[in-house]
């Protein structure tokens, strides 16, 4: 069977198991005996390394070792290892403080319940620091601060889907105000000469707008149901001085500098886990677990997404411009939005309308399931288990973000 064939089976099977996760968990509860397989196949970040690892044993056994080696180093993994490195940086116990702090000085002065005031801004001010700090640290940093918010016990579940729903398309669009921050503008900004000031005057200004109306409807839906207080850590712990804040985020922002050169910034970060075992009475646990198990999750989508070219190039260069940008936001449910984005770049004599509309439905669409943007597994990773099962079922999340998938669609498409 022709290769190109077997590699996309075997995607649609991934695809199967990463919409029923939440099926196994249920089965770890029902038969005890077997929980812990059933659990390893309910965790989401491990279906598409897992399959992956299917994909290459039918590649050799099909075409030789070799030739499955071949491919496996061919693929780019700078991805992966980026979103893993931000990951566990910016949930550094300095960052998160610091960023926590400005959001609760803010939500003072707001003229609303502090709450409420701190849930909105965690959906709406974190994913627009996205466009400079990068999407996988403002979701790293979001959902940590939303999880004793919105994901703890006494929320309903349908409020905890739609405060997720909105921070994935949030974050998906929020990271649009320049041209490094969001994986599927990183893709074809070079290919396209796509500056930040273009983002901004093009796609920036109303994701922005976009950003507010969906973090200001959906605390509409959810405000009565945060706490009335705020919650306080059980213990206190000692102030993380001013000088370790500085530079802690001098750590972050050289990740984001050296974000296309792997080694570079993984010789930083660790440096950085160096100065935080230095430091250890400023830090918390790092999300060393977390972050890996996100990085192995992308780096199967990056195994399994790289033989899908065959089938989705053709379909993405054959759409009309508006009929691309409904094409783009429905595909991207079912692949990566950068992988799509990337093989719109290979697209000759491709329009800057089409190019328009291309990246419009890929960011639009980025929050529908857990694969449509490369910091969603994050999110996940961070705030399953605030959910029943402690798992995040691909419905619910479909659901919760259909509205803000609606208002950022039509913030692309009417402006």
């Amino acid at each position: 069977m022709n290769p190109d064939v077997i590699a996309s089976i075997v995607f649609a099977v991934a695809l199967v198991h990463t919409f029923s996760t939440k099926l196994f968990e249920r089965l770890a509860h029902r038969y005890p005996r077997h929980a812990g397989l059933f659990h390893l196949l309910g965790e989401v970040e491990v279906v598409f390394g897992l399959w992956s690892a299917v994909l290459i044993a039918f590649l050799a056994f099909g075409q030789g070792s070799e030739a499955a080696i071949d491919y496996v180093e061919s693929r780019q993994y700078t991805e992966p290892l980026f979103v893993f490195v931000i990951m566990v940086v910016a949930a550094s116990r300095p960052i998160l403080q610091a960023v926590d702090a400005l959001v609760n000085r803010i939500a003072i002065l707001a003229p609303v319940r502090t709450e409420p005031a701190r849930a909105w801004l965690c959906l709406a001010l974190v994913p627009l620091l996205g466009s400079l700090i990068t999407e996988p640290a403002a979701m790293t940093l979001a959902a940590l601060m939303l999880a004793p918010l919105v994901f703890r016990d006494g929320v309903p579940e349908w409020c905890k889907y739609l405060v997720l729903g909105g921070l994935f398309v949030n974050v998906s669009i929020g990271g649009t105000l320049t041209a490094f921050a969001a994986p599927p503008v990183l893709m074809v900004a070079a290919t396209w000469n796509w500056d930040s000031a273009y983002m901004a005057t093009h796609f920036g200004w109303k994701a922005a707008i976009a950003v507010l109306v969906n973090a200001t409807l959906i605390m509409l839906f959810v405000r009565r149901r945060l706490p009335d207080s705020p919650i306080v850590a059980e213990t206190e712990r000692e102030p993380v001085p001013a000088v370790v804040v500085a530079i802690h985020f001098a750590f972050l922002a050289g990740v984001v500098v050296l974000a296309h050169h792997p080694a570079m910034f993984l010789g930083l970060f660790l440096l950085f886990l160096g100065f935080a075992q230095a430091y250890a009475r400023f830090q918390q646990p790092l999300i060393l677990k977390e972050g890996l198990l996100v990085g192995f999750f992308l780096a199967g989508l990056v195994v399994l997404a790289g033989m899908q070219q065959w089938w989705l190039q053709p379909l993405v260069s054959g759409f009309e411009p508006t009929a691309l940008f409904f094409g783009a936001l429905g595909l991207t449910a079912v692949t990566d939005n950068a992988a799509l984005t990337y093989l719109g770049s290979l697209i000759e004599g491709i329009t800057d309308t089409a190019k328009y509309m291309l990246m419009a439905g890929a960011v639009a669409g980025g929050g529908l399931t857990i694969i449509a943007n490369a910091p969603n597994p994050a999110g996940v990773a961070l705030l399953r288990q605030g959910f029943e099962d402690e798992s995040i079922g691909a419905g619910g999340l479909l659901l919760g973000a259909l509205l803000p998938t609606a208002i950022a669609a039509a913030a692309f498409l009417l402006w």
